[in-house]
């Protein structure tokens, strides 16, 4: 039955396959070597520090995953082939329902991402000229226009 799951280590090869196939459809700001310095990354590291689901179809094949931690979505990403189906959506809404996330940053170069939660709920409340490793990658932090601002 498809439906949003506890992620486990040895679903991280396939995940990793996952966010790899989204990224090359959706940030065509990153070069095959931006892609490549992240990849392990994403497998050895950013996987493991997140709460992690995955969203698997009725042939529990993975077809989008979610990484949050506290309060804060960090990763979104669903498989090409996989998009426009609701998936997206409704990982999010679990994030936010089951997990407390109130807040995203979006690479402001991905509109398509900006234009998701904007759709989803969520409004752009500042902006950083780097990513969080200091690349220069504009990142836009969002947080759900229902919530309330943190003290």
């Amino acid at each position: 039955m498809s439906g949003i799951y506890i992620a486990h280590e040895d679903e991280f090869d396939a995940i990793t396959e996952l966010w790899e196939a989204s990224v090359r459809a959706t940030h065509e700001f990153l070069s095959d070597d931006d892609i490549a310095w992240l990849r392990p990354r994403i497998r050895n590291e950013y996987l493991r520090a997140v709460t992690l689901r995955v969203f698997r179809d009725d042939a529990g094949v993975i077809r989008g995953f979610l990484g949050v931690s506290p309060g804060n979505v960090e990763m979104l990403f669903v498989a090409p082939e996989a998009r426009r189906q609701g998936i997206g959506a409704a990982l999010l809404a679990y994030a936010v329902r089951e997990l407390d996330c109130t807040r995203v940053d979006v690479n402001e170069q991905n509109p398509q991402a900006l234009a998701f939660y904007q759709r989803e709920g969520f409004e752009v409340i500042g902006r950083s000229a780097l990513d969080g490793q200091g690349r220069p990658f504009p990142i836009l932090h969002m947080r759900l226009a229902t919530a309330e601002a943190a003290p």
